[in-house]
């Protein structure tokens, strides 16, 4: 089937299965940001932008997009030019293997998206379907809350 979708502001037409994910047509679609994890909505890893929310793509199923908007970590910034919060995340050191960062990226954007000056419980709140085994998430936390201070002083 066809599946009409705007990704990263640019429309796009794939061919996919009506019951493959959408963790897999991104991953197909090159969108490598998007990580396959535990595949049961439990890690985080494939966290997207789903209209502006969060959502996990492995729980979603590709016939569920058609018509709507995602966004991916691609969208957000590159490496000439960062976004705040992937800035932050960098200037808090709180990146260690970079496994986990696209999915904690994406919902702080949600977040902050939503609520520009969060306190500590809204980003602990906001983050706890993301994991991250390589690091405690004392950086991860304090790179949103920079990132919030510096996009709305």
């Amino acid at each position: 089937m066809q599946i009409h979708v705007e990704v990263n502001g640019k429309r796009l037409t794939w061919e996919a299965h009506p019951g493959e994910s959408l963790l897999s047509v991104l991953r197909r679609e090159g969108f490598l940001s998007v990580k396959r994890g535990c595949e049961e909505g439990d890690c985080g890893a494939c966290t997207i932008l789903l209209d502006g929310r969060s959502a996990r793509a492995c729980l979603l199923l590709s016939a569920q997009v058609e018509g709507r908007r995602i966004t991916t970590l691609e969208g957000l910034g590159n490496a000439d030019r960062l976004h705040p919060l992937q800035q932050a995340f960098v200037d808090s050191g709180a990146v260690q293997c970079g496994f986990c960062t696209p999915g904690m990226v994406l919902s702080a954007k949600a977040l902050l998206d939503r609520v520009p000056r969060p306190d500590e419980e809204q980003v602990r709140e906001a983050l706890d379907g993301n994991l991250c085994r390589c690091t405690g998430y004392k950086k991860i936390i304090e790179a949103v809350l920079l990132a919030a201070q510096r996009m709305n002083p």
